[in-house]
């Protein structure tokens, strides 16, 4: 079978669920099929093609002021010529399309389909209906957090974009994908119920996975990552990925606030762009007296990102979004970290509450806070939850188990294909 991925992030190192297309895309190497990716660049001097963990990537420049994106997603011209002759060339059994809301846009669907490919759609957000992650669903401080208002409609996304508001932009990507989509697959359920709640078909929830470390770092390497970090002795609590408000930054330092006073040796290690945390939240961290607990570690990869994990405690996902699974919630639980998750989105699915961590709602400051001092108070509890973690990652989330249920996908989108 010939695999053809879309994604608009080719680089790996930027996002989780691109390293987790680059992963399968090595496991159908291993099981004798032959794939490519079909990524964007927003630099003209990275459009060629190039290998990436032996995977071969097309690389195609886009680059637009993305005030735009309701418009140029729907059909991005600047892509289509590229598309159609990486299609020509490569001749797809199967198009499997993961982020295209942006620059590779949804009219590459129709490419697909009309070269005769069985077209995959993965969802991976909820931007087949929203501008952006939702974040009016569950009503905010207002009402706690407690509301799941699902449905997009005037009224809540013209406030909320503006003059970015385009008519018809949701008819329209509903349109191709009932059209070019041939298996709509979702990476969990709640999200499969979101998007259903906006009238585009959910044919099966195929949830992330990673594959396991050939190795974790040893202990040396770990006290090592504490010792530069000024972590030895320290209890740390730790949040990943990109940080922005709607992760929960904000709602995490307050926490931070009201854990100092018990755990005094307390660290927060914020493993994501140092610019971002200094230009958005450090003035806050000051402001809660907490600054002086707080460790940026800027971007981290390979084996530093692994050592960050390892020297954790406790890790959070305190997305105040609907985060649609967190696959930094599994990177943790393979360390063997206990998690206190959000409650909104896929995080209930991947941490069982009161086994593997902890569910809590992050606008209820206090009891999210509490569910992490429960931890920090018993390390033999963090050791049972982190092992029932990892238990229930390597049962339900391998990249194995990914791979073989996408295998069942392509086989019914080449047959609806044909």
């Amino acid at each position: 079978m010939r695999v053809l991925f879309y994604t608009e992030v080719w680089d790996p190192k930027v996002g989780s669920s691109t390293r987790q297309m680059y992963q399968e895309a090595t496991r159908l190497r291993e099981l004798g099929h032959a794939v490519a990716v079909v990524g964007c660049t927003q630099d003209p001097s990275e459009a060629r093609p190039t290998k990436v963990d032996g995977t071969l990537v097309f690389r195609i420049h886009s680059d637009y002021p993305v005030r735009f994106r309701a418009w140029v997603s729907l059909h991005n011209k600047r892509v289509t010529a590229p598309i159609e002759a990486v299609i020509a060339e490569w001749r797809p059994d199967v198009v499997h399309a993961h982020l295209i809301h942006t620059h590779i846009g949804y009219h590459a669907l129709t490419q697909a389909r009309r070269a005769g490919a069985g077209v995959v759609f993965t969802a991976h957000d909820v931007m087949v209906f929203c501008y952006q992650k939702l974040t009016c669903f569950h009503g905010g401080e207002a009402h706690g957090g407690t509301l799941r208002d699902y449905e997009a409609r005037l009224s809540k996304c013209v406030p909320c974009q503006r003059f970015r508001f385009r008519p018809g932009r949701n008819a329209a990507i509903r349109k191709i994908l009932e059209r070019d989509v041939h298996r709509f697959t979702v990476v969990s359920d709640e999200l499969g119920e979101v998007i259903r709640a906006n009238g585009i078909r959910v044919d099966r929830t195929v949830y992330n996975a990673i594959r396991p470390q050939a190795a974790l770092p040893d202990a040396g390497a770990v006290a090592a990552f504490r010792e530069r970090f000024g972590l030895r002795g320290k209890r740390v609590l730790a949040i990943g990925g990109r940080l922005h408000e709607q992760k929960g930054v904000s709602k995490l330092l307050a926490m931070l606030a009201h854990l100092r006073s018990e755990f005094p040796d307390l660290r927060l290690l914020v493993m994501g762009r140092r610019e971002i945390y200094e230009g958005s939240f450090a003035a806050e961290a000051r402001a809660l007296g907490v600054a002086d607990a707080v460790v940026s570690t800027d971007w981290l990869s390979g084996e530093e990102l692994q050592c960050a994990y390892a020297a954790t405690d406790v890790f959070v996902t305190p997305s105040i979004c609907f985060d649609t699974f967190g696959l930094v919630n599994l990177e943790a639980m393979e360390h063997k970290k206990p998690v206190v998750a959000t409650e909104f989105g896929g995080s209930p699915e991947v941490v069982a509450d009161g086994v593997s961590g902890f569910i809590a709602n992050p606008f209820d400051v206090p009891a999210y806070a509490e569910k992490i001092a429960q931890l920090l108070r018993d390390e033999g509890l963090r050791r049972t939850m982190g092992a029932a973690g990892h238990a229930r990652m390597l049962e339900r989330f391998t990249i194995e188990r990914l791979t073989d249920e996408y295998l069942e996908e392509y086989e019914r989108a080449i047959e609806l294909a044909r």
